[in-house]
């Protein structure tokens, strides 16, 4: 009798297990096949993305957060500067789909186009854009700096005066036209500047083919003034990514996710749930965009 109930016992103990094995391996097959690309095509739509236009080229190996690339470029190939308005317009001609561009707060309010934290880089000016006004910033050369040969020549110099451009000759020259805006200052008044004086009156078809990054408090407050323009700081992407990371699985998009953008190294990448169609098109259902950082 007892030899008979130990055996009932043992048996019923297995078919637990066994249930619990075939449980655990269908939760993995659903994850799997909530996640796989083995069904998608591989038809892919992607976007190019100019940065700061058809701009000089450099070893970007070399490049540190304070590096004077306009000291570092190959021997030019084109006569094009980056962040101004005729690089702008041969990116676009060249096919790419969007351009991104920098921008610094003047000393009147106005958003000067141009990338570095100091003017000696690559202009005959000195100081930082916000200790001149943008009429006086026009009269600087923007390619006085630039040298592929440590100084004995310099291709550029005189031909850039007048060339940085003011952010709204921007928004005129490519009025549908998708633009990145990287804010370079951490100043937070220049997402107010930003907002009230160029994006507030946008319709928003023309908002929705504007991007922005940056500061994590400037791009806050730039989702407090609308919920919908697509926005882009580290701490809002990896906040995002962390909470997709884990619950993504499920297909379920964290709140974090809809209106950004995400600048995504592949390296990482590849570990996002879904990757690389699934994760796409899940983002993109909530319009949010994936850029492909090398």
């Amino acid at each position: 009798m007892k030899s008979r109930l130990k055996n009932n016992m043992i048996k019923s103990k297995s078919k637990k297990q066994r249930t619990a094995i075939f449980l655990f391996v269908l939760i993995l097959v659903v994850i799997w096949l909530n996640n796989t690309n083995i069904f998608y095509s591989k038809e892919e739509n992607y976007k190019i993305v100019a940065h700061r236009g058809l701009a000089q080229t450099f070893d970007i190996s070399l490049v540190e957060w304070d590096t004077n690339t306009a000291e570092i470029i190959y021997q030019p190939e084109h006569p094009y500067l980056e962040n101004t308005l005729p690089s702008m317009q041969a990116a676009f001609d060249l096919g790419a789909d969007v351009v991104e561009l920098d921008i610094r707060l003047t000393k009147d309010n106005k958003l000067a186009v141009f990338h570095d934290y100091t003017l000696e880089y690559r202009t005959d000016g000195t100081g930082q854009v916000r200790d001149y006004i943008m009429e006086e910033l026009k009269a600087l050369d923007i390619g006085y700096g630039y040298t592929a040969d440590n100084g004995q020549t310099y291709p550029f110099r005189g031909k850039g005066i007048g060339l940085m451009p003011e952010l709204d000759e921007v928004f005129s020259a490519f009025p549908d036209k998708e633009l990145l805006i990287h804010v370079k200052d951490s100043d937070k008044k220049t997402y107010e500047v930003l907002w009230n004086d160029y994006l507030s009156t946008m319709t928003d078809k023309r908002l929705a083919q504007i991007t922005v990054y940056g500061d994590n408090s400037g791009i806050e407050f730039l989702r407090e003034q609308s919920p919908t323009l697509r926005l882009l700081s580290m701490a809002m992407m990896k906040s995002a990514l962390l909470k997709y990371e884990l619950i993504g699985f499920t297909g379920y998009i964290p709140k974090e996710l809809p209106n950004m953008e995400l600048h995504l190294p592949q390296k990482y990448a590849k570990c996002l749930w879904g990757w690389t169609n699934k994760f796409i098109k899940r983002v993109e259902s909530v319009y949010t965009r994936v850029v492909f950082v090398s």
